[in-house]
């Protein structure tokens, strides 16, 4: 039985899956039980009017019976629809696990919940997630693999990421295959000094029925965007024609820049029915765009994402971003509610900075892995 037990209101700040992720992972690191309740009650306001959704919703679920079976735990109230779940955590156990969303739900935001979990295992894990690799409202897999997964690594934490098979909307079907070796502790990071963008690459992909030129046209349109503020560096943006390792239809793009200080920048869409496929391409880079001129050194979808690692750091990290999302503000707000982390925002005021840039500090609780 666990020692400790915390409750959380998922309706808070952000109000959806962000809380569910980070609450239901520290406490399955720490060894406690959570209570969570009005689950995704936020999205469910902001949904209303729009479409019925359900509270609890397959993505999430899987995520959460996964963790319950890397911590030899029991998860209750852990159906489609639920709005309440108590999880309480064991003994976290490497060993090899699959989650399934059957939909098209992320994976990887099911890499999300579980890799913090991995790290403080008592040997190396096998994770094989299913289900949507190129999803809207969530990192695409190649954003996992390019952008997070090398800054992750600067906490001194080291993964492998596969890539089986793509899944899209609305059958899903992916399969990412993420090996996972245990720390003693985390290293605090020091990303404050931004640098120059130094390369600019990518993908631009059409899979199933669609026609290679949809690929081609994403990227001649993105190129023609980046080209109007940065003009003196070659972009290299491949079009792919995936066939064999896709299941479904789909397209999309993702657009990497790098700077000399080896800060990694992303701008990535999905292309929808009925919208033309330059539009996508134009979408992806004005979204990198806008993350390389805040001068900070994560764009704001890696800001959030970092935050679970930086309050289980041994010491201080400090993150220079753009503007503070919502998701980042409520995973510090739930990690300092389940941890003694401690975090201060504040405006960055160098020569570099403009109103748009802050630092991120935070003190962290040096979590030690006592499976080890």
């Amino acid at each position: 039985m666990a020692a400790t037990t915390y409750e959380m209101d998922g309706s808070v700040m952000e109000g959806g899956g962000q809380i569910l992720r980070v609450s239901a992972a520290l406490s399955c690191i720490q060894g406690a039980s959570i209570k969570i309740s009005k689950i995704r009650a936020g999205r469910m306001l902001l949904l209303y009017s729009c479409q019925k959704i359900n509270v609890l919703v397959p993505q999430h679920l899987s995520g959460l019976q996964l963790i319950r079976d890397m911590c030899d735990g029991n998860l209750e109230g852990a159906t489609v629809g639920s709005s309440e779940i108590t999880l309480t955590a064991g003994k976290i156990k490497g060993e090899n696990y699959i989650a399934d969303t059957h939909t098209a739900g992320s994976v990887g935001l099911l890499l999300q919940v579980s890799l913090p979990c991995a790290l403080f295992a008592d040997g190396s894990s096998e994770l094989c997630l299913k289900g949507g690799t190129n999803a809207e409202m969530a990192p695409q897999i190649d954003y996992t693999i390019k952008v997070f997964k090398p800054i992750a690594e600067k906490f001194g934490m080291q993964f492998d990421c596969d890539v089986r098979m793509r899944g899209y909307y609305p059958k899903g079907g992916g399969e990412v295959v993420v090996k996972v070796n245990p720390v003693k502790e985390l290293s605090p990071i020091n990303m404050t000094e931004r640098g120059n963008i130094t390369k600019i690459y990518g993908r631009a992909f059409v899979a199933g029925v669609l026609p290679f030129k949809l690929a081609k046209d994403m990227s001649t349109a993105a190129v023609r965007t980046i080209r109007k503020e940065i003009k003196d560096l070659y972009i290299n943006i491949q079009s792919l024609q995936e066939k064999d390792k896709a299941c479904g239809n789909g397209n999309g793009i993702i657009i990497v820049a790098e700077s000399s200080t080896g800060c990694i920048f992303a701008g990535s869409s999905l292309g929808k029915k009925g919208v033309y496929a330059d539009k996508v391409g134009i979408e992806a880079a004005e979204m990198l765009l806008r993350n390389i001129r805040h001068n900070g050194c994560v764009d704001e979808f890696l800001q959030d994402q970092l935050i679970i690692f930086m309050a289980l750091a041994k010491g201080t990290s400090r993150m220079r971003t753009g503007p503070i999302t919502l998701h980042t503000q409520t995973a510090i707000h739930v990690a300092e509610q389940l941890t003694k982390a401690k975090f201060v925002i504040r405006k960055a005021d160098d020569e570099h900075a403009n109103n748009d840039t802050y630092i991120i500090e935070c003190q962290g609780v040096g979590a030690t892995n006592s499976n080890l």
